[in-house]
């Protein structure tokens, strides 16, 4: 495989371009990891006691439904967001992956995952918050830990 870097200053933003005779593994892999790495927001707007928040997506661990309500929780604190958590998947990227109907976490939070006969529960580093994994979105988790584990 060849890799060229090409510098042009009439280029307004960057261009990623695959060239390949024909689809393969290594061609499919290499751009869903590119698509991967394309990140729409950095921050989202929250409301906690009638005050807005703009939070780093960084720092966010997971979503949740809560009544009807979806809260992102961080670390410390639980804040209110205006979307739906169908909203929050197609937006926020391949950092961020739903474990269960009400439940979306972020990847690079998972501090350790503990799998007993009825469930897998998920821990976050400096929190005391856990969430739990649904049997239908286990595998998707362990697959997706997996292949972030061989790039690194």
């Amino acid at each position: 495989m060849k890799i060229k870097l090409e510098i042009d200053p009439a280029c307004s933003e960057p261009e990623i371009v695959l060239k390949a005779a024909q689809m393969s593994d290594e061609v499919e892999n290499i751009y869903k990891k590119l698509l991967a790495q394309q990140t729409t927001i950095l921050q989202l707007k929250a409301e906690k006691d009638n005050t807005t928040y703009y939070l780093k997506l960084s720092e966010i661990l997971f979503f949740e439904t809560d009544s009807k309500m979806v809260m992102a929780h961080t670390k410390s604190e639980a804040f209110k967001v205006d979307y739906k958590l169908y909203e929050l998947e197609e937006l926020l990227g391949s950092n961020f992956l739903r474990i269960a109907k009400s439940t979306i976490i972020n990847l690079n939070q998972i501090y350790s995952l503990t799998r007993s006969i009825s469930n897998c529960q998920v821990t976050f580093q400096n929190s005391y918050k856990k969430v739990y994994v649904s049997r239908r979105y286990y595998r998707t988790l362990r697959n997706k830990l997996d292949e972030r584990r061989q790039i690194l």
